[in-house]
């Protein structure tokens, strides 16, 4: 399909002043300058660079003349792949959240705590590997194993992307994925179920990991930050929509029912993959005529076409090591541990809230479902703002920076949710500690979930930004961050806020919000040094 981008030939000063030290071209980034964005100025000498339709903004990076260069693809194409992307990210938070309804009728049913059955509940949030599946585990030991699981389920993600190919990755995760919801479902007893959740989590995060790949295989530099904005929405919000719409459904219906709706949805999602999703690798340094051969659609889909070029990409041990060679980057490692320190209360409030909502203001399960509009309507506001704000504090250094852009002004966005999170979590502690009124509840846990969905998206942007050929391994760590940190969480919420006060618990965790911004502006100041200093990744593919 024909690029919906203008192609103007315009002087590139980049290269003018030092070709050499560019990124191997790759992205056409330089570390010591920045991304040249804006070239209205360009002086009369050097290469020619492909512009968008308003004739100044940079294409980063350069599209090929292929027209089945991802980059040249419609953006109807593109967006509809990216929908898809975006609602299968849903999927495994909805699921793994909606026991934070569930598992009121069934504690009752399985003579248990509701503590106990929320066990369950956080170990298919975070993707955990088999070692945590079975047996009474000690929490330390649990959570060890749990941890360990994570960043193996990440990793198998991204470097299957990267040797495999995004499609049959994307597809095989989901086909798995799919019986063991419904096998949440049919579960009988709880260590049948508690199997089933941790199973269906290690399978049902794949676009979760991918997403910020596909956009970067699909998405010009300048569009970037919006299609993060789209995709991060849909797992912010999922947590939220779960237990929303399964408090509705048991209200009337026995706890199974939720469950076989996400079995449901997790069915549309492999059918929309199937039918919508194509393979976005591409490499641009192949030159067309010798690009291999891309196969029918179902040859894509199984993974049979990207098998046969897998020559052309990296490695088995290449693709590996790719999660733990990004991590080695500073500005990787301080902007994860931001993100752990400020989205893991968001998890632990989630996961923990409707136990505290029952007996402070006698709600039941439909009124409980009612409360979980408010974080939803947040994500939606933040989802708006953050559409508007991004592209606005970009087109603002841009200018006030003569047509350059640095990843650190993608973090000027944090400070302005950072207000939000943590006077969120302080008036948050103080209803539940007084007992103020539950709208005053409401409003303050939606400032926080406000806060953090602009935060997110700063986030992942600014890692893409920074190390844009690590785009599955950025993710990987991001989501590493955040689902460990609300795992952590999840395991002393509830104890922790019994034994100190809501008022104390929550107001710590807002003074952690604000503490932690303190690496964020250490990243503002010094991220450049040390990208700069840390090299970049020179990986055999993008």
């Amino acid at each position: 399909m024909a690029s919906t981008e203008k192609e103007q030939p315009v002087t590139d000063p980049v290269q003018a002043v030092d070709s050499s030290s560019q990124d191997e071209g790759i992205h056409e980034y330089r570390e010591a300058k920045g991304y040249e964005v804006d070239v209205e100025d360009a002086a009369a000498a050097g290469g020619a660079v492909k512009l968008a339709k308003d004739g100044r903004t940079r294409l980063i990076p350069r599209p090929s003349d292929d027209p089945a260069d991802p980059l040249n693809w419609s953006q109807r194409k593109k967006n509809i792949i990216l929908a898809v992307v975006a609602f299968c990210a849903l999927l495994p938070d909805y699921g793994s959240a909606t026991g934070a309804v569930t598992l009121l009728p069934q504690a009752a049913q399985w003579n248990m705590t509701e503590d106990e059955v929320n066990a369950s509940q956080v170990g298919n949030v975070f993707m955990l590997g088999a070692g945590g599946i079975f047996g009474k585990v000690n929490p330390k030991r649990r959570l060890q194993t749990l941890a360990a699981g994570i960043d193996a389920d990440k990793g198998v993600v991204v470097a299957f992307s990267a040797f495999f190919g995004r499609l049959p990755v994307m597809f095989y995760f989901l086909v798995v994925a799919l019986p063991t919801a419904a096998w949440c479902a049919a579960a009988t007893n709880f260590e049948s179920f508690e199997t089933a959740r941790i199973l269906n989590g290690f399978f049902s995060t794949v676009s979760q990991v991918n997403g910020l790949i596909i956009i970067q295989d699909m998405f010009f530099f300048h569009e970037r930050a919006r299609k993060i904005n789209i995709w991060a929405s849909f797992f912010v919000i999922s947590p939220y929509l779960g237990p929303l719409l399964a408090a509705f459904q048991i209200a009337t219906k026995p706890w199974p029912t939720p469950f076989w709706v996400y079995t449901a949805e997790t069915a549309l999602g492999l059918a929309l993959t199937i039918l919508l999703v194509e393979e976005t690798f591409y490499d641009r340094r192949i030159p067309q005529a010798e690009q291999p051969d891309s196969g029918t659609r179902v040859t894509r889909l199984l993974g049979v076409a990207q098998w046969k070029s897998r020559h052309l990409r990296n490695t088995i041990s290449q693709a590996c090591m790719r999660p733990l060679l990004a991590l080695t980057k500073p500005v990787v490692l301080i902007s994860c541990c931001y993100y752990f320190l400020t989205f893991a209360w968001v998890v632990g409030i989630n996961t923990t809230l409707s136990i505290f909502l029952a007996p402070l203001y006698g709600f039941g399960p439909k009124q409980i479902g009612f409360f979980y509009f408010t974080p939803v309507v947040a994500v939606i506001l933040g989802e708006t703002a953050g559409h508007w704000l991004h592209d606005m504090l970009a087109k603002q250094y841009i200018r006030a920076h003569n047509g350059r852009f640095e990843p650190e002004a993608r973090l000027r966005a944090i400070a302005v949710a950072l207000p939000f999170m943590v006077v969120g979590l302080v008036l948050l502690g103080q209803c539940l500690e007084n007992g103020w009124h539950y709208m005053a509840t409401s409003v303050s846990w939606g400032l926080y979930t406000f806060g953090i969905m602009i935060t997110t998206v700063a986030v992942s942007s600014y890692n893409l930004d920074c190390y844009p050929e690590a785009s599955g391994e950025v993710s990987a760590w991001v989501n590493n961050s955040r689902t460990l940190g609300g795992f952590v969480v999840s395991y002393f919420q509830v104890r922790w806020a019994e034994a100190s006060g809501t008022r104390v618990s929550f107001g710590i965790q807002a003074a952690v919000c604000a503490a932690a911004f303190l690496l964020i502006v250490l990243l503002m100041v010094k991220g450049k040094a040390m990208r700069i200093w840390s090299g970049p990744l020179r990986f055999a593919t993008t």
